[in-house]
């Protein structure tokens, strides 16, 4: 009698059952991990030592539309503070750069291989689009001729801050940036910032003198302002209380009304212009009269 090789065929009922069973039992050990790895979180634990060379991506602010008006906030700087490896470096910049410079991103893509890109070339492509030469000197023009006019000390403060780091030739060392931002502020404010026997050396003893010299203007401003406001409302008041008056004394020590009396100067006025016109023709008339050449 020949035996059967092949072995039954499984019920269904019972491989959906076992499948069942086994996810069952998977999830079973997944929530048993889950609650060992909270308590072990939560168990502070002494002379910890912090786990070394841990990889964490860096956090790059997004790069905001850098034209017309070229932004400082480039991803340049961060990347390179916080990545090491020249893909990662790259990789992140890319990432940050928006609208505009995503644009252009879009467009080296295209023309080259990015992915063997290293920073230094990513560093020149982004120079030579965003701060080519023309760029460089118009912010450097804008730079040495910055002036605070109608903006306030820190309002002017973050202008200045924000074109020396587009500048950073211009400023050498802090002496020079303290003479840059002493030439930037407005006179009266300049004045009280080098008063004194010991004018600033510092950029933050500068920027702290030339906000007190801020807040003492305005003081005397507001207090001016007041006391020139408080004198005209007190002249405005004695108007009031205190009527003109519009009438002198004549020469027998009455009241002479203005508009009487300047009504009669100009009757009287009248009749000595028409007596002298008439004097005049009568004179002309006799000197033309024959009989009195005649009598002559």
């Amino acid at each position: 009698m020949p035996v059967n090789q092949n072995p039954p065929a499984p019920d269904l009922a019972t491989v959906v059952a076992n499948l069942q069973r086994q996810l069952l039992e998977q999830q079973q050990e997944t929530n048993r991990l889950r609650e060992q790895l909270a308590q072990i979180n939560q168990r502070p634990q002494a002379n910890e030592v912090p786990p070394q060379n841990v990889r964490v991506p860096p956090v790059v602010p997004p790069v905001p539309d850098i034209r017309p008006e070229v932004q400082p906030e480039v991803p340049i700087a961060p990347v390179e503070a916080h990545a090491n490896l020249p893909p990662e470096k790259v990789l992140c910049a890319s990432f940050a750069l928006k609208k505009d410079a995503r644009h252009w991103w879009m467009t080296v893509q295209m023309r080259r291989d990015v992915t063997t890109m290293s920073w230094q070339d990513f560093v020149s492509e982004f120079r030579t689009m965003y701060f080519n030469r023309e760029i460089l000197a118009a912010q450097q023009d804008e730079f040495t001729s910055l002036r605070q006019g109608t903006m306030t000390v820190m309002e002017a403060i973050n202008k200045f801050e924000q074109l020396a780091r587009l500048c950073p030739e211009l400023v050498p060392g802090e002496t020079e940036k303290v003479r840059l931002m002493m030439k930037m502020f407005r006179s009266d404010i300049a004045k009280q910032v080098s008063a004194g026997d010991s004018p600033p050396t510092r950029v933050s003893d500068c920027i702290s003198r030339a906000i007190r010299a801020e807040y003492w203007i305005n003081r005397d401003k507001e207090e001016r302002a007041q006391f020139f406001k408080a004198k005209k409302e007190e002249k405005a008041m004695g108007k009031q209380t205190q009527p003109r008056q519009n009438f002198e004394m004549n020469q027998k020590g009455q009241p002479r009304n203005f508009a009487q009396g300047s009504k009669q100067f100009g009757r009287n006025k009248r009749k000595e212009n028409s007596s002298g016109q008439a004097s005049c023709m009568q004179s002309r008339q006799s000197s033309k009269d024959p009989r009195s050449l005649r009598a002559d």
